[in-house]
């Protein structure tokens, strides 16, 4: 397997976690346009790509909404992952079974990471009382993915790097927010306790 599948592989499996059908129509759209070589057909159908740009532009416009946002990411623990794998599927279609299981097994758990990443973030985000950070956090991630994208497939060797840091990244600020979280309700805990 090639550096430039192998990243095409990472990158859409870690932007999966964040938005996968932002992913899969952006792969489709590319393929269609001729300007990404090797994306599956089945991506690139015009049936394939008016279901997958409504399925984002739901989600474009429940990410903004807090509650509607948090819900979208429970029911998205299961989607994403399953979509990534999916893909890295699709992507490997003309490799052996077992380097096409591995690179779906991949793109499957670095979508889980990111996406446990990103939806422990938001839920902290959410919780805040003003509407504006919900908003920023939606279109910085979806700058990310659309960078991640491009990386993998114009500097290969660059976003397999990128994947790695926003990874650690994502992973160090959920367990800060994490952390955060526990101290609070022991706070709270301590104070019911006084009160008593």
């Amino acid at each position: 397997m090639d550096t430039a599948l192998v990243s095409l592989v990472a990158g859409s499996g870690w932007a999966s976690g964040l938005r996968v059908y932002l992913v899969a129509f952006g792969l489709g759209l590319s393929g269609r346009l001729g300007w990404v070589e090797g994306v599956p057909e089945v991506l690139t159908g015009l049936p394939i790509l008016v279901v997958l740009g409504l399925l984002l532009a739901a989600e474009e416009l429940i990410d903004k909404v807090p509650v509607l946002d948090s819900t979208w990411d429970t029911v998205h623990t299961v989607v994403r992952p399953v979509g990534a794998a999916a893909l890295g599927w699709l992507l490997t279609g003309e490799l052996d079974a077992v380097l096409q299981a591995t690179s779906s097994g991949t793109a499957g758990g670095l979508a889980l990471l990111s996406h446990a990443s990103k939806a422990t973030l938001r839920g902290a985000i959410n919780a805040s009382p003003e509407p504006a950070s919900n908003a920023l956090a939606s279109l910085t991630e979806d700058g990310l993915v659309l960078a991640v994208l491009w990386l993998a497939v114009a500097h290969p060797i660059v976003a397999l790097a990128v994947v790695a840091l926003l990874l650690a990244a994502g992973g160090a600020a959920a367990a800060v927010v994490v952390r955060r979280l526990r101290r609070r309700r022991g706070h709270r805990r301590d104070a019911v306790r006084e009160r008593r």
